[in-house]
């Protein structure tokens, strides 16, 4: 099982990016999905979730600006990202809670990471 995430980029302050993250393999079935980020020096930190049932949360950092949804169908969980501020520049990781074949219960898988640059 992997996660591909892709997206990321260059854009201005005020911008929109749109970030999609895609779980290939024998899976049998995908809990939970979300995005962190992680800005030079600084911790990685949670950005946003979304549960199976599509119940979404993101940080007060991103309220009003960034919107998590997934399509089941594919796999595939997004991070519309608008109203881009400099501060938001990171590496952008998405992880999710997948029940492998073969394996016996869920576990935690992460994407190689998409980089997010806020500049003029």
């Amino acid at each position: 099982v992997q996660l591909q995430a892709s997206g990321g980029g260059l854009v201005q302050p005020g911008g929109s990016l749109r970030l999609s993250c895609q779980a290939s393999g024998t899976i049998i079935r995908i809990d939970s999905m979300g995005w962190y980020r992680q800005a030079p020096g600084k911790q990685r930190e949670p950005v946003a979730g979304i549960t199976s049932g599509g119940n979404t949360n993101v940080v007060d950092s991103v309220k009003g600006r960034f919107t998590i949804s997934r399509d089941n169908a594919k796999n595939t969980v997004y991070l519309q990202m608008n109203s881009l501020k400099p501060e938001d520049t990171a590496v952008y990781y998405c992880n999710a809670d997948i029940f492998p074949s073969g394996s016996i219960w869920y576990r935690p898988f992460w994407g190689q990471g998409t980089l997010v640059t806020v500049s003029s």
